[in-house]
C-alpha cells in the first residue's frame, strides 16, 4: 500500500530539474492547470455572455424596446457583485478550513447558478421580473467564480515549485482568455444553427433557444473538472503551515522536508487544519507596516487596474462602434452575428497573446517590472485613444485598441492576479488573495455603475482619461510591492518568527 505522501505526489509539483524552461509543464502540472484553470476560463465566458445575452433578452422580452437601464445594469453588475462575496468567503474559509474541504464548493454553485439562469421562465414572468430572476441567480454565479479566485490561487501556488511559480499562476489566468475566445465562438455557431428560423423565417423570439444554449454550454467544463475538484488532497505546504511544531527551517521549505511522517504527526496536522482561523492572528500580521504596505499595494492596483480594465471591457459597444461592428443596422440577426464577430476580433487582436507573453516573460522579467510597464504602456494608449478620440482612422483605433489589450494581459490584469498568491505566507494566502480580488471586483462594479452615466455627462474622451489616470496610480502603488520571484514567503515568514525568537 502507498504511503500518504506517495498518494499526493502526482499532483506536488516538487521539481528538480531546472535546465527546462519555466513554461515547460509535466503532466502532474498540466493536470493541475486542468483542474484549476477552468474557473477562470468560466469566469471571462460569463462576463463575455452576459453582452450578447442581454441584447437577445430585449429582443425576447421587449421586441424593439430596450431593456430599463437600472435593470440591464443590475443585470450586468450582478456577477461581479456576487464575485466580491465569494472572494472575501472563500479566501476566508480556505485559510481556516483548509484548501481540501472547501475547493470544489465554489463550482458547484457556479453549476447551480448556471442551471438555474438558462431556466428563467421568460414564457410565464413579466419581463422585468424575468431581469430580477436572472440577476438573483447571476449574483449566486458571482459568488461561486468569486470563490475560485483565492481557491484556485492558493492550490496552485500550494504546489508549485518557487521555479515556475509565477508561471503556473499566469497559465492559470490565461484561460480567461480562452474563455472569452471561446464564448464568442459558441454565440457564433449557435446563430449560425438559428438562421434559418430567426432570420429567413422572421421568428426572432427563437433567440430565447440561442442564450440558453450559450450559458448552458459552460456547463460542460464545469461538470468536467468537478470530481477532481472535490477529490483534490490537501497539498503538504499547507498542511505545514498549520503544523505549530515545525521548525522554522521545514515552515520554509515544506517541499523539501520528508513527506513520509509518523502516523500520529499526519493526525495532529490534520486536526490543526480543522481547527477554525484564527482572524486575530491576520490581523496581528498585518498590523505591521511591512506587512500591511504589501496588502495595500495588491488591493489598491487590483482596484485600479480593474475599474480601467471594466470600464473598457463591459463596455465594448464604444470600441465594436469605430470597428464597424456594432451590429446597428440589418435583422436582428445580423445584428447579433456582427456584434459576435466583432467580440471575437477584440479578443484574438489582443486578449489571448498578452496573456502568453506573461507566461513566457514572467519569470526572467519579474512581476514587478511587467505590473509597472503594463500599468505606464496601458496609460499610454488610452491617452491616444482619450486625445485623438475623435480623429484617430479605424485603422489606427484598431492597433491602439489592440495594443491597450495587450498590455492590460502583458501587464497588470496577470500579474494583479499573481501577486497575493505569491508574495503572502500559505497561513494566510487565502484570505489575503481572496481582498485583493474583492478590491478588484469593487472596481470593476463601479466601473460597470458609472460608466455610462459618465460617459453622457463628461464624453467618452473624458471617461477615459479617467482610466489613465488610474493606470498611473496603479504604476505608483506597485512601488509598495516587492519583487516575489524566486522569494519563497514562507521562508522570510519564518526568518522574521526566528528573529524575533533571538
Amino acid at each position: 500500500m502507498p504511503a500518504k505522501g506517495a498518494r499526493r505526489s502526482n499532483l506536488e509539483s516538487v521539481e528538480h530539474d531546472n535546465t527546462k524552461p519555466p513554461y515547460y509543464l509535466t503532466l502532474a502540472e498540466l493536470k493541475l492547470l486542468s483542474i484549476a484553470g477552468v474557473g477562470f476560463f468560466l469566469d471571462a465566458y460569463d462576463l463575455f455572455v452576459i453582452n450578447p445575452v442581454a441584447t437577445m433578452l430585449q429582443y425576447r422580452l421587449y421586441g424593439s424596446g430596450t431593456l430599463p437601464a437600472g435593470l440591464q445594469g443590475l443585470l450586468k453588475a450582478g456577477a461581479n457583485i456576487g464575485s466580491v462575496i465569494g472572494q472575501f468567503l472563500f479566501g476566508y474559509l480556505a485559510d481556516a478550513l483548509g484548501r481540501k474541504a472547501i475547493y470544489g464548493k465554489e463550482l458547484m454553485l457556479i453549476i447551480f447558478a448556471t442551471i438555474m439562469c438558462i431556466t428563467t421562465p421568460t414564457g410565464s414572468l413579466a419581463p422585468n421580473s424575468c431581469l430580477i430572476y436572472l440577476t438573483i441567480f447571476r449574483i449566486i454565479l458571482g459568488i461561486g467564480v468569486g470563490g475560485d479566485y483565492p481557491m484556485s490561487a492558493s492550490v496552485t501556488s500550494d504546489r508549485a515549485s518557487i521555479r515556475k511559480r509565477g508561471t503556473m499562476l499566469a497559465y492559470i489566468f490565461s484561460n480567461q482568455g480562452w474563455g472569452s475566445l471561446v464564448g464568442s465562438l459558441a454565440t457564433i455557431v449557435v446563430l449560425s444553427a438559428y438562421k434559418h428560423v430567426m432570420n429567413d423565417e422572421d421568428e426572432t423570439s427563437k433567440v430565447d433557444g440561442v442564450w440558453r444554449i450559450v450559458v448552458g454550454l459552460s456547463l460542460i467544463p464545469a461538470f468536467g473538472t468537478l470530481y477532481q475538484r472535490l477529490t483534490l488532497p490537501e497539498s503538504k505546504r499547507f498542511e505545514d503551515s498549520q503544523n505549530p511544531n515545525l521548525s522554522a527551517m521545514e515552515l520554509g521549505h515544506p517541499n523539501d522536508s520528508v513527506e513520509e511522517k509518523a502516523d500520529n504527526d499526519q493526525v495532529v496536522r490534520e486536526e490543526e487544519v480543522k481547527k477554525e482561523a484564527h482572524f486575530r492572528e491576520f490581523l496581528v500580521y498585518f498590523s505591521e507596516w511591512r506587512h500591511a504596505k504589501i496588502l495595500i499595494g495588491t488591493c489598491v492596483c487590483w482596484f485600479l487596474l480593474d475599474i480601467a480594465f471594466y470600464g473598457i471591457n463591459l463596455n465594448q459597444n464604444v470600441v465594436l462602434t469605430e470597428i464597424g461592428f456594432a451590429g446597428k443596422t440589418g435583422t436582428d440577426w445580423e445584428k447579433l452575428f456582427k456584434i459576435s464577430t466583432g467580440n471575437i476580433i477584440i479578443t484574438v487582436l489582443g486578449f489571448v497573446p498578452g496573456y502568453y507573453a506573461t507566461v513566457l516573460l514572467i519569470e526572467t522579467l519579474g512581476r514587478k517590472w511587467i505590473q509597472i510597464q503594463g500599468f505606464l504602456l496601458a496609460a499610454l494608449f488610452l491617452a491616444i485613444l482619450a486625445g485623438k478620440f475623435t480623429s484617430l482612422s479605424k485603422p489606427g483605433f484598431i492597433v491602439c485598441f489592440s495594443l491597450l489589450q495587450f498590455f492590460f494581459n502583458f501587464g497588470a490584469n496577470t500579474t494583479s492576479y499573481c501577486y497575493p498568491a505569491e508574495v503572502f505566507p500559505t497561513k494566510f494566502k487565502g484570505f489575503a488573495h481572496g481582498l485583493s480580488a474583492a478590491a478588484g471586483k469593487a472596481g470593476a462594479i463601479i466601473s460597470a455603475l458609472a460608466f455610462n452615466s459618465l460617459t453622457d455627462d463628461i464624453g467618452t474622451p473624458n471617461v477615459l482619461w479617467i482610466f489613465v489616470g488610474c493606470c498611473a496610480a496603479g504604476a505608483f502603488f506597485t512601488l509598495l510591492l516587492p519583487e516575489v520571484r524566486g522569494r519563497d514567503p514562507d521562508e522570510v515568514l519564518a526568518q522574521e518568527i526566528a528573529a524575533e525568537r533571538r
